[in-house]
């Protein structure tokens, strides 16, 4: 519980510095989000990939607006009965009917109650929070059908360009590749601010809140998964790896890592669900600036970190994205409402060593799920040729982002 008087003090101090802060380039999301009465907007993602800043970009439209960020240090001991008190005070300070903007919406417990009941009266609302499952368990209880989710991940390379000020191609191109798109991170260039984030996520979002004791092997699990994308893992191979006693600690400690958005596992293809339960997994990065940062093995790999920004890219879009595997290999099949729209390849160089690899392994793939035309993403290769009645595009990872 908290005082009136000093929730008050807080929540002014809050809008007056909500109000100084510089809005930033405006996100790709920006314009694709409406504002809805009786709706819970919900944007989520990891912390510090901006969304706070897209709240600000959000709110900077708005004539009257009643702004809360739970996750200031001077809210602690916060909770349900205290919205209501948050709302007199709103209520109070301004004349005019405003929007609800909360910000780390689910260090709160019971948090969709008074949401719910804003809601129901017709008001608009945004709540950012960094917690996948969390919010999705109280949206799937109190707010179904009253709520449009967003998703929010570190710069695209559209959003690294504006954001440095420098041109598309290959040298702007290989920084991104290399510094990923945390907006902090590319403001300072000190790789400490991605090793506190990291260890910020592990303890607050997951130790804390789920009760861990062995942190040590939570941050084992977390930099091998961070240093290993596009690796295949099994669950079992992991709990003989960090000599852990269940291989339930080990799927427990995956979808945690997976809710805070530090990471993203992606299934073999397979028609049958349960087969794809089944198969060994593979894994990828939220951003290449911060596996590069937090491990030794994954800046040697030029062609994995771009192999990573391609599935990213394909995340924002898609919901479905699997890769392939039978007498070859395919990186990545997406589906998109139930249909194979797409078959992608990606190498850092195309060449003669690698080159019937790749082709057969997409034509494997382009075959078994009867598609006329395949990706082969590269570096900085452009080609387009056919083969066996199928198109096949080559084409730089840079420009297929952009376009």
């Amino acid at each position: 519980m908290i005082l009136k008087e000093n929730l008050k003090k807080i929540i002014i101090l809050q809008k007056k510095y909500i109000d100084s802060v510089d809005k930033g380039i405006i996100r790709e999301k920006f314009n694709k989000i409406m504002l809805r009465k009786s709706f819970a907007l919900i944007i989520s993602g990891i912390k510090r990939c901006g969304k706070s800043t897209l709240l600000n970009q959000i709110l900077k439209n708005q004539t009257t607006f009643y702004y809360l960020n739970l996750e200031d240090p001077r809210l602690e001991g916060f909770e349900l009965s205290d919205f209501n008190k948050a709302d007199e005070i709103f209520q109070e300070l301004y004349s005019s009917k405003g929007v609800y903007f909360f910000d780390e919406i689910q260090n709160i417990e019971k948090w969709e109650k008074f949401i719910r009941f804003l809601i129901d009266r017709e008001n608009k609302v945004v709540i950012t929070g960094s917690n996948a499952s969390l919010l999705s368990r109280e949206l799937g209880t109190r707010l179904t059908g009253r709520h449009i989710s967003s998703e929010l991940f570190p710069f695209s390379f559209s959003e690294f360009l504006k954001f440095s000020k420098q041109k598309p191609g290959e040298k702007s191109y290989s920084n991104y590749l290399r510094k990923g798109g945390f907006p902090e991170f590319l403001k300072e260039d000190d790789p400490t601010l991605l090793h506190e984030l990291l260890r910020d996520v592990l303890m607050r979002d997951i130790v804390n809140r789920f009760g861990i004791k062995n942190t040590a092997i939570l941050k084992k699990l977390a930099i091998y998964l961070l240093s290993n994308v596009g690796k295949e893992f099994s669950y079992n191979s992991l709990k003989k790896m960090m000599e852990v006693k269940s291989v339930q600690t080990i799927i427990d400690y995956i979808s945690y890592l997976e809710d805070s958005y530090l990471l993203f596992t992606v299934p073999k293809f397979s028609y049958s669900y349960k087969k794809q339960q089944i198969y060994p997994k593979k894994v990828y990065s939220i951003d290449n600036g911060l596996s590069y940062a937090n491990s030794v093995s994954f800046s040697k790999d030029l062609g994995k970190m771009l192999e990573n920004q391609v599935f990213l890219h394909l995340r924002k879009k898609y919901k479905e994205i699997f890769y392939f595997q039978k007498e070859k290999e395919c990186d990545f099949i997406v589906k998109e409402r139930e249909k194979v729209v797409n078959a992608i390849q990606v190498c850092y160089e195309f060449n003669d060593k690698n080159q019937d690899r790749e082709i057969k392994g997409l034509l494997e793939a382009m075959n078994e799920l009867k598609l006329n035309q395949g990706l082969i993403l590269t570096f900085n290769q452009e080609d387009k040729f056919e083969i066996e009645n199928k198109e096949i595009i080559v084409q730089p990872v840079w420009k297929w982002l952009l376009s």
